[in-house]
């Protein structure tokens, strides 16, 4: 959400649940936060080694992921939207980062013709356990709403190699977020279109051996605003999030600067329209970009500062609970529109929540004691 000329970068907070407190994460305990304020880092590696800058999409690879590739269980990606021209939308690599701080490009386009176009990859960004990365592109030609265009999924191998471009100018309409159901030789991918201000499902069959294959794509929301940004070329649907068990699908709406639920988006035929408004807080909200569900059952968000700025609170991740109450939050950075990209994951009794900070040139770690 910076301007052109800032360098975007990436962050990782861990959050060492252990004992007790590993025991009141169970589902649905709305009593327990997840955000913790941030503390020393243990672990700084710069993330902007291909010369892009600006990560959005930020991911973990799951278990079960295949280790023959360029990929490991728990390492973490993140998306790049700007180019070395410093233009927003002209981003084309993919970063890896292992859980000892190792960075490493998992992804980078060829280098485009002429040298100020790019793809632009978004915060959709997901990992298929089967082995299969895949990210948005919206790209710009000059970083600007004015040279925006619909963009595209890619999907890449394990080796960095894309294997299918899936566009569509009406169901995928600036791919911005994406989460994903994932039951090994089938996914659902649910998709935030940031310039038709929809929501797409994507039906996915992975055949042992194979690459994904689309079944079917349906729209199951759609009625977001959506507007040009001169701070992030455009604002609309951004970040999504399902609960598995109850198949509803909540979405981070930014131009509406408030959270919604789509009900039962696993199944649903038809389309839900925005679907029922869960959180509207003008105090603690921002702009809010990307959404995870916590293992407690709490929603987490980044406030990108592009709408209902607030110049005394900004550049908080905040966490809420699924019935629209606030919990707690935390300050990235003192800068605007540091947050955006972010992930959370239980390991072993641990939760591990990573995100973005756009003020900065490194990734960081910290363990805090959430109790």
């Amino acid at each position: 959400m910076r301007p052109p000329a800032a360098r975007l970068k990436t962050l990782i907070v861990s959050t060492v649940l252990a004992g007790a407190c590993a025991v009141a994460l169970a589902k649905g305990d709305d009593h327990r936060n997840v955000l913790p304020p941030p503390g020393t880092p243990i672990i700084s590696a710069d993330t902007t080694i291909t010369g892009d800058s600006n990560p959005y999409g930020v991911a973990f690879v799951p278990e079960g992921f295949p280790t023959d590739g360029m990929l490991a269980p728990n390492d973490i990606v993140t998306s790049n939207f700007n180019g070395p021209s410093g233009f927003q939308g002209t981003g084309s690599s993919i970063i890896r980062i292992t859980q000892a701080g190792v960075t490493s490009v998992f992804f980078q386009a060829p280098p485009p013709t002429p040298p100020s176009l790019g793809l632009g990859l978004t915060t959709a960004l997901g990992v298929l356990k089967a082995g299969f990365v895949i990210v948005g592109a919206v790209p710009t030609t000059d970083g600007t709403c004015g040279t925006v265009t619909a963009g595209e999924l890619l999907i890449i191998d394990r080796n960095g190699n894309v294997v299918e471009t899936l566009s569509d100018p009406t169901l995928l309409d600036g791919p911005w977020d994406l989460t994903i159901r994932d039951r090994g030789e089938e996914a659902q991918v649910f998709v935030s279109n940031v310039l038709s201000g929809t929501v797409t499902r994507i039906n996915l069959m992975i055949p042992s051996g194979g690459n994904p294959i689309v079944v079917s794509e349906t729209q199951i929301a759609s009625g977001y605003k959506t507007d040009c940004s001169s701070a992030a070329v455009v604002v609309g649907p951004t970040g999504l999030a399902l609960d598995h068990e109850g198949g509803s699908l909540y979405v981070a709406s930014t131009d509406d600067n408030a959270i919604f639920v789509v009900r039962d988006a696993v199944n649903r035929k038809t389309d839900g329209g925005t679907g029922r408004l869960v959180y509207k807080d003008d105090v603690h909200l921002h702009g809010p970009l990307a959404l995870a569900l916590a293992p407690n059952g709490h929603l987490l968000t980044a406030n990108g500062d592009a709408v209902n700025e607030d110049d005394s609170h900004v550049s908080y991740y905040v966490e809420f609970t699924k019935n629209g109450k606030f919990v707690s939050w935390f300050q990235i950075d003192p800068v605007i529109g540091s947050a955006f990209g972010l992930a959370v994951k239980e390991v072993n009794g641990h939760v591990l929540f990573a995100a973005v900070d756009d003020n900065i040139s490194f990734l960081e770690e910290w363990s805090e004691d959430a109790h």
